[in-house]
């Protein structure tokens, strides 16, 4: 089985798709591959389906949902020359359904889809991006741009963009988007620190575009601004990270990115462009990767 949530929902079988075309069912089972391997609760199956207004049949709906996806992975496990008729065609149907029983397993009070380990992009993500942030903690800052750079690859989109998101779905998705987000920023600080601040440089100009009110990647912008040579430049993106911060929100950059543009400002001397952000905050340009 393949099961992508990383962009447009994909769940693949040996001989097809296992993605519903319904709503809700699809609701369940990308819930149940967010979280493969460990049961997902009734309770949280139907608050996912239908908040808090729940009617009276939503057990028995959600058992009609179940028996669905059931139905789909024992299509997805049939050869499409698996034709009626054949001697050994009840007994291969019998055992298509035990399969699909032990794919998606009843627990009691829950729900568990068990696959393999890997076969879901969530997994993969995760387990890229962690060994990637090791790397970074022990300043392998080429390892830790490869590494995270594979895990960000895996992304074909917003997770879940063809799947309607309920309460439960939505904070799963956010999480998903957050680790996203840190992976993306701890990628290009490597990349800053290994010099590559002109290769950078265009993927910086979009993101901040993309997400005008976040302060790491417009600091991680000027300072890439800052190391290849365009000074003017890097302090403009600071006066327009203000103006919008005061538009949108009321409020001044944070005191680390004002001592990172004061620093540019004054040429101070100590500007380091290619270490890393210290322990504690510091007039130079390590604040900002």
């Amino acid at each position: 089985m393949q099961i992508k949530l990383l962009g447009p929902f994909i769940a693949q079988e040996q001989y097809g798709s296992i993605v519903p075309s319904a709503a809700k069912p699809r609701q369940i089972l990308a819930l149940l591959a967010l979280r493969a391997r460990g049961v997902v609760t009734a309770a949280t199956l139907m608050e996912e389906l239908w908040g808090d207004q729940a009617p009276r049949s939503a057990p028995t709906t959600l058992q009609t949902y179940i028996l669905k996806l059931r139905r789909l992975l024992e299509q997805a496990l049939t050869p499409r020359d698996d034709l009626p008729g054949n001697p050994a065609d009840g007994r291969a149907a019998r055992l298509r359904h035990v399969q699909a029983k032990e794919v998606l397993v009843t627990r009691h009070g829950g729900y568990l889809l068990d696959v393999e380990p890997g076969v879901i992009d969530t997994q993969e993500f995760e387990r890229l991006q962690g060994l990637g942030q090791a790397a970074f903690a022990a300043a392998d800052f080429a390892a830790a741009s490869t590494l995270l750079g594979q895990a960000l690859a895996l992304w074909r989109g917003p997770a879940l963009v063809d799947v309607k998101a309920g309460l439960v779905l939505e904070i799963e998705v956010l999480r998903l988007e957050e680790a996203r987000m840190t992976a993306l920023e701890s990628r290009i600080a490597a990349d800053l620190r290994l010099g590559r601040h002109c290769q950078v440089l265009s993927e910086l100009a979009v993101l901040s575009a993309q997400h005008p009110l976040h302060e790491g990647l417009h600091a991680q912008f000027m300072a890439a601004q800052y190391a290849s040579g365009r000074v003017w430049q890097a302090l403009q993106t600071y006066q327009r990270l203000c103006t919008t911060l005061g538009a949108e929100l009321g409020i001044e950059p944070s005191a680390r990115v004002r001592r990172l543009y004061e620093s540019m400002l004054a040429a101070d001397a100590s500007l380091d462009v290619g270490m890393p952000a210290g322990p504690e905050p510091r007039a130079t340009l390590r604040s900002a990767v």
